[in-house]
């Protein structure tokens, strides 16, 4: 039996080779982005799976004060007051949150690794990396120690044993202690762990907030208890001992400060469901969650329009197999087997579909990993499972409905001759057509908006100009020379050719500052960006003053006490003259100094337009005694660049430090980088939306050429009695255009609710117009006129004796 069900489904896949590829391309394309949305969301979801400790770490955030700004950074005393009174935590870790890049050294041999975390001493307690040769417990417990990932000791020690061995980081020695292997993925991967991460100036300064805190509940403790005994130690130690120095009561103290929020993530679902915060939380970064439910929602939008096709074209196809269903009836032929039959049918095309979905995945694979910046590979247990998920579903999904409408074909009227006369089925294939037009609507007005929206930040304002001017990393060899070093640096390189300014500040374009200090003023609590600066560096980048003065050299008091602030913190603190304002700060290492406000900028965009511009304010880099700076900006000439790039590179590499490799990158394209999710979800809307085009086109084309077969009696009699070919196509045409216009009512609403969703990740953002529905209208419009006229155009043409021979 099942031979002969194989021997007619060849028979029929020949009678119908067109529209047999066609189901089984449409299904394919389906599987195929089902199978990606799969790939990705395994990967995603991983993250930390592997860690015995995921279900009792957790990472610590702070919520400071009145502005709600969020740091996964804490302090040194409140950590360590939190172990010693809270009996429910099991063991602290301050570790940086962010890699650093540098220089190891090994004898004659260096590398420049740009994954070095700097933790304290029981890192792997947190995060029990297999050690695969030395110690195994206490690795971290001498201040000079390291733990080094295996593939990384091959590169610096060939084949030397490195346990025991001194190498050089940071001009310090540390011996090798461990070796470690990294199971992946995980939101702390680093290949070298160093030791001694806290400062002794910090040990009592409860509001430097310069280290990542991981925190260990005991098993079968609710974290919820913790994270209230968490806050009380805030309450005890900053917020009573604050206002009582302060002479005001607590109540006052809070309205003008504001109070700290302690947030807890969880390490199981961190990398995905962790607290946006300002900067990194992890040195892996955070997962896409918007990105992930978009990609897995459009995925499975096109697996169900590929199913409506193949239902389509099975059921509308379904005219030609109902004498063979009447025959088969007629010999004894069950219902259940008829709809067995069909569905071995589907079987055997959702498992081509599948076959060629994984050819298309394979295929596709390296530029996918590119898009999302992954290694994602077809391989694992779970995969399989979910692929054979895929194929039970798409089976039970295309099959059951086209099986049970063929096997309730009425014997008699089939084998008189008349059922293609019958509407039987129509209405159905009818409404699979219209949800077609609708999702095609939806994925037309979704890449025309987010193809706007990237395209207006883009072309956005951003308060400053970036055109040819170069951010070069300055690792300076000595830190307490570093600013007498670029000083020097700036005096020499401001002499070549081609070299138009040379400046700097605390920070990069695209990625903030490096530190923010909070204050209070009338009353009104801020916690501001620190710019430090060096003079001409808001000259250079064309950013403006819009009231009062920059900072000047000229002036000798603005290396002491004065400083700028920009519209924004104007705004907060509800200054209206804000100029010669006297405003105190918590930047004085002893006492709090008082700085006077000499100039207003205009706000421009240091981070991301999904962000509101931060208040910031503006001090020369000789006022403090310490120095944040990690980049030396020089504006180059666009005349000889590769000349001019090529002379930096020589005095860089001689004079600043000779252990890294020249290095550039213009401010525009760093810049760029903020809104680089946004460019690759308009350039997954721009490929889906092809997709579903297609797919729409497949089944639109099939369907009407079904349809208009089943009228070639009803047009040849119509051409016998005078009907003009242009009559025949309006009403041929008619129909579809009706269904147009139903699919596309259907898919605007879900379109215009979903976006709305998505613009509000934006700070600023376009506002919807009519314009992308319009243009999705149309479009809808002028394709569907395209396939039904030029199909219809083609049956007008029958030879009528054909079709009119035998009535």
């Amino acid at each position: 039996m099942i031979f002969n069900w194989f021997k007619i489904f060849i028979y029929h896949l020949k009678q119908n080779k067109l529209f047999s590829f066609l189901n089984v391309l449409g299904l394919s394309i389906g599987v195929a982005g089902v199978i990606f949305a799969i790939l990705y969301w395994n990967n995603e979801n991983s993250y930390d799976q592997w860690n015995p400790e995921k279900e009792n770490s957790y990472q610590v955030l702070n919520v400071i004060g009145a502005t709600g700004d969020t740091w996964a950074t804490s302090s040194i005393p409140f950590g360590q007051t939190c172990k010693a009174t809270i009996p429910e935590i099991e063991q602290i870790c301050f570790l940086n949150i962010w890699y650093s890049e540098s220089v190891i050294k090994y004898q004659n041999q260096k590398v420049i690794d740009k994954k070095i975390m700097v933790s304290d001493s029981n890192f792997f307690d947190f995060f029990p990396f297999p050690i695969t040769k030395g110690s195994k417990k206490d690795i971290l417990k001498e201040k000079n120690s390291v733990a080094i990932a295996e593939d990384q000791a091959k590169l610096l020690f060939k084949d030397e044993d490195p346990i025991g061995k001194s190498i050089t980081y940071d001009n310090k020695s540390y011996i090798v202690k461990a070796l470690y292997r990294i199971i992946k993925p995980s939101s702390f991967e680093p290949n070298y762990v160093f030791g001694s991460i806290m400062r002794e100036h910090d040990f009592n300064q409860w509001g430097n907030f310069n280290y990542g805190l991981m925190v260990k509940i005991k098993k079968n403790v609710d974290p919820a208890l913790v994270l209230k005994k968490m806050h009380n130690v805030n309450y005890v130690n900053r917020t009573l001992k604050d206002a009582k120095e302060s002479g005001q009561t607590v109540a006052q103290y809070i309205k003008e400060n504001g109070e700290i929020k302690i947030l807890l993530d969880q390490l199981k679902t961190l990398h995905l469901h962790g607290s946006k915060a300002s900067g990194s939380t992890t040195p892996e970064g955070k997962g896409n969650l918007q990105l992930l439910y978009i990609m897995a929602g459009l995925s499975i939008l096109i697996l169900i329009l590929s199913l409506v096709n193949y239902i389509n074209l099975a059921t509308a196809s379904a005219i030609k197999r109902a004498k063979e269903v009447g025959v088969r009836k007629i010999v004894g032929a069950s219902k259940n087997q008829i709809i067995a039959q069909f569905i071995f049918e589907t079987a055997i095309i959702v498992i081509l579909a599948i076959l060629f979905a994984l050819a298309i995945v394979e295929l596709s694979l390296p530029y996918y990993n590119s898009f999302l910046g992954k290694t994602l590979t077809m391989n694992g247990g779970e995969f399989y499972l979910q692929l054979i998920l895929i194929f039970g579903l798409v089976i039970i999904l295309a099959g059951i409905f086209p099986a049970i409408y063929i096997s309730n074909f009425e014997t008699l009227k089939v084998l008189k001759g008349n059922f293609s006369r019958s509407k039987s089925g129509i209405w159905i294939r009818n409404s699979m057509l219209i949800f077609q037009f609708g999702i095609a609507a939806f994925f037309i007005i979704g890449a025309l908006i987010v193809n706007s929206q990237v395209d207006y930040m883009m072309n956005k304002n951003l308060g400053f100009s970036g055109d040819q001017v170069i951010r070069i990393p300055f690792n300076s060899a000595d830190y307490s020379k570093k600013a007498q070093k670029y000083f020097t640096t700036k005096q020499e390189i401001s002499k070549m050719s081609g070299v138009q300014d040379v400046s700097t500040f605390a920070g990069s374009f695209g990625n903030s500052t490096n530190s923010s200090s909070g204050f209070t003023h009338n009353g009104v609590f801020v916690q501001p960006r620190n710019v430090e600066m060096d003079f001409g560096f808001l000259e250079m980048m064309k950013i403006k003053v819009v009231e009062g003065r920059d900072l000047s050299p000229k002036f000798a008091s603005d290396t002491i006490n004065n400083w700028l602030i920009n519209e924004t913190l104007a705004k907060l603190l509800g200054l209206k003259n804000p100029i010669n304002t006297v405003i105190t700060s918590g930047w004085g290492e002893k006492e709090n100094l008082k700085f006077k406000v000499v100039g207003v900028v205009k706000d421009f965009h240091i981070t991301g337009l999904q962000n509101k511009v931060p208040p910031m304010v503006f001090i020369n880099m000789k006022t403090l005694k310490w120095n944040n700076f990690d980049n030396v900006y020089v504006k180059v000439s666009p005349n000889n660049l590769t000349e001019t790039l090529a002379k930096l590179k020589t005095y860089w590499e001689t004079n600043v430090n000779p252990d890294y490799p020249f290095d550039y990158e213009f401010v525009n394209k760093g810049f760029a980088k903020t809104y680089q999710e946004q460019v690759k979800q308009k350039d997954l809307f721009f490929i889906l939306n092809l997709v579903v085009i297609i797919i729409a086109v497949f089944g639109l084309f099939a369907l009407a050429s079904f349809s208009m077969e089943r009228r070639l009696k009803e047009i040849a009699i119509r051409k016998t009695l005078g009907a003009e070919t242009d009559v025949l196509l309006k009403a041929l045409s008619k129909q579809y255009v009706i269904f147009c216009l139903m699919g596309f009512a259907i898919g605007i609403v879900p379109a215009y609710i979903l976006l709305q969703k998505w613009l509000e990740n934006f700070a600023f953002r376009i506002n919807v117009s009519i314009v992308p529905f319009s243009i999705a209208l149309v479009s809808l419009m002028v394709l569907t006129l395209l396939i039904v006229l030029a199909k219809a155009y083609q049956v007008t043409k029958i030879d009528i004796l054909k079709y009119l021979k035998y009535e």
